[in-house]
């Protein structure tokens, strides 16, 4: 009798654990549109179970990237996060060097570095946020969303990709006569800065690529206009919050000017804020690489944008000129005559660089950030090779990677 009862408690036990543990996953599989915010979607942590790296592999991979890593960034004082991943999973990562070096605060994983242009990618991925949720549209021109812009062909696609002709705000803002740069420049003064200075397009929109930190600048004021969140809340509650990116924010001139990690030159000597430090889009977050992991994994998800708009994003939009570098909406990438791909992002500005690798084919994530100024950041390609077919070598020097 007491056997027959110790086995109905133990099915009892089982059938509970088993209803709790469903309960759960749907707690944690929300659907796309309970991931709202407010009528946007947010983003959502990626869910699958990707297969974890063998232990073999995994101390294959850590002894070459060891060697790497102590041949190129050690000898160089690198200050700053190196994280490489497979399948989400990592596989190897370091911290080196002072966020600031006069308080001897030193870099940690938890510790967020500012990521540069890298930044693009996060604001080009809010802007296709909107437009997945039919906010807008890729094809619509910027002058039916924000009020008094002055170009008229120019659309949200081409700032995305950067056709669409703007000049860079640090070229025509840059001279004392038409912007007092003990004033702080803002997003805000762009659209009245240009109709008053009657700054002209450098070229017809869509007919060619030029990189702009300006069409990102515009980006931001897009997100700000449809949301109706200030930018720096609006990537929080889109992006930040949902993936649980606890160590990344957007930098505030007055607030954060003080406190967040400084950037330096490569002799150790910080670089002096200025009037351009409060432009946001183009640049201006801090984050850390496991964080970025966390969004690098999350751009898997099958609910994460529809296929279509997918699509439109990892395809390349300027053949102008032949080569292998091309650039989508918010990624660069490289394209090969086989078919092949890479992904990618690099970032520089004052003394702070940043590099951010996605091999899709292959689920592995790159990233390394630095805050004292180095090169060496952008020859985190050379590790594409210890993953799949890529045509980079880890022995020498490739020119073509700097």
């Amino acid at each position: 009798m007491t056997s027959k009862l110790n086995i109905r408690l133990i099915l009892l036990l089982a059938s509970l654990t088993i209803c709790f543990s469903c309960t759960e996953k749907k707690k944690a599989l929300k659907t796309k549109e309970e991931m709202k915010v407010g009528s946007v979607y947010s983003m959502q942590p990626f869910s699958g179970n990707l297969p974890e790296v063998s232990p073999a592999d995994k101390t294959r991979l850590q002894h070459t990237i060891q060697q790497f890593y102590d041949k190129i960034y050690v000898p160089n004082n690198f200050s700053g996060s190196f994280l490489v991943a497979k399948n989400g999973h990592i596989v190897f990562e370091k911290y080196r060097g002072m966020s600031n070096f006069e308080n001897k605060d030193t870099i940690t994983s938890e510790t967020p570095l500012h990521i540069a242009s890298l930044s693009k990618v996060l604001t080009a991925t809010a802007v296709l946020l909107l437009v997945d949720s039919k906010k807008i549209d890729l094809d619509q021109k910027v002058n039916t969303i924000l009020e008094g812009f002055p170009y008229e062909e120019i659309t949200v696609r081409t700032l995305l990709n950067h056709r669409s002709g703007l000049r860079n705000y640090s070229y025509f803002t840059d001279k004392n006569n038409v912007w007092n740069k003990r004033d702080t420049l803002h997003n805000s003064d762009l659209i009245p800065f240009i109709i008053k200075n009657n700054i002209e397009l450098e070229f017809k929109p869509d007919s060619r690529f030029s990189y702009c930190n300006t069409n990102y600048s515009f980006l931001a004021l897009i997100i700000e206009k449809i949301t109706k969140m200030d930018y720096r809340t609006a990537m929080k509650k889109l992006i930040f919050e949902p993936l649980d990116m606890k160590n990344t924010f957007v930098f505030d001139l007055k607030k954060d000017g003080n406190t967040a990690s400084q950037s330096y030159k490569g002799n150790k000597i910080k670089y002096p804020l200025n009037y351009l430090d409060d432009i946001y889009g183009d640049k201006n977050i801090f984050s850390t690489p496991r964080d970025l992991l966390k969004f690098d994994m999350a751009t898997y998800n099958p609910a994460f944008l529809n296929k279509k708009l997918l699509k439109e994003v990892f395809k390349g939009y300027s053949y102008e000129s032949r080569g292998t570098r091309n650039y989508g909406l918010g990624i660069r990438m490289f394209e090969w005559e086989d078919g092949k791909k890479m992904f990618y992002h690099n970032g520089w500005w004052h003394g702070s660089t940043s590099a951010y690798i996605k091999l899709k084919d292959e689920k592995a994530t790159l990233i390394c950030i630095s805050n004292k100024y180095t090169r060496c950041t952008y020859r985190l390609k050379l590790l594409s090779s210890l993953f799949g077919n890529y045509p980079f070598e880890l022995k020498g020097k490739d020119e073509t990677l700097e």
